[in-house]
């Protein structure tokens, strides 16, 4: 059975269960349950603190996890990103009273406070700074300059209200952003690969059903051209005649965003029975 980590508890788990329910997969009704077995698709899936999944699919004891991409980095594990998947999304900077500092090469001595020790050493790693003290805090880091523990704090920012209101600012650029992640080890399990990659393409069929709508619509055969340089589908888009003389049914994909402005546009060229539908699943 493949073996695969999915987060219990925080903004990374009701999406990641969202996604898996679309994706064909069972998902657990008691929040208690820490083993779910699929045995329709053979897969055993573990419901594990978010931190700690990176550090299971590490070690090998787990073919596949969820977790974020700050946790994967945070962790040091021996595991690797192999999806992204578009949600939980999240930016890190660091942070301090006005006139703290300018910039990462400022931060050299400084203590900083962080939930994300591993990630703010290898940035400050890569950018030559040496600190003079990195502080693993859980929680609140931002009561760490209040408190004198820390002379910054280098934590998510989304959309900087928080950090406003207690009267900081951020320093230089983005340390990272993060997201929720597909993640396996770097030595997966022998015989594992096949079914990893099924489980992959599961989830991006999920991916490609939300980004797009079927659109279907007929249109008068001398408009034809018009319509398809306004649907062009992936590849091409399918066109049958319709029993009415002169006229032809059209279907295509189209991006989920840009559907109204479409179906606008295929009515200004007399496009005419347009219907937008939602999709489940997809492959291509």
């Amino acid at each position: 059975m493949l073996r695969i980590a999915v987060p219990n508890k925080g903004s990374l788990s009701a999406p990641a269960m969202t996604m898996l329910h679309e994706a064909g997969y069972p998902i657990r009704t008691d929040a208690k349950e820490l083993v779910l077995i699929d045995e329709q698709n053979q897969i055993e899936f573990f419901y594990l603190r978010p931190r700690d999944i990176a550090v299971y699919v590490g070690s090998g004891r787990l073919d596949v996890g969820i977790t974020g991409r700050d946790l994967l980095i945070d962790s040091a594990a021996a595991a690797e990103e192999i999806l992204p998947l578009g949600f939980a999304r999240s930016t890190f900077y660091f942070a301090g009273e006005p006139g703290a500092a300018t910039s990462v090469s400022d931060l050299a001595g400084a203590s900083i406070a962080t939930s994300y020790p591993g990630i703010v050493a290898k940035y400050l790693a890569e950018h030559g700074v040496q600190p003079g003290q990195i502080v693993r805090l859980d929680g609140a880091v931002e009561t760490s300059l209040r408190l004198g523990v820390a002379h910054v704090i280098a934590d998510v920012v989304e959309t900087g209200t928080t950090l406003a209101r207690l009267g900081l600012t951020t320093i230089g650029e983005p340390i990272m952003t993060s997201e929720a992640v597909v993640i396996r080890p770097h030595a997966p399990r022998p015989g594992a690969d096949e079914a990893n990659q099924r489980f992959v393409r599961r989830l991006r069929s999920v991916q490609v059903a939300r980004d797009f709508v079927m659109i279907d619509y007929d249109v008068p055969e001398a408009a034809l051209d018009q319509a398809v340089e306004i649907t062009p589908g992936l590849e091409s888009p399918t066109v049958a005649p319709l029993h009415r003389e002169g006229w032809l049914a059209v279907r295509a994909l189209v991006p989920t965003g840009q559907t109204q402005p479409v179906m606008d546009a295929l009515e200004a060229i007399g496009a005419r029975a347009i219907l937008a539908t939602p999709i489940r699943a997809f492959r291509h």
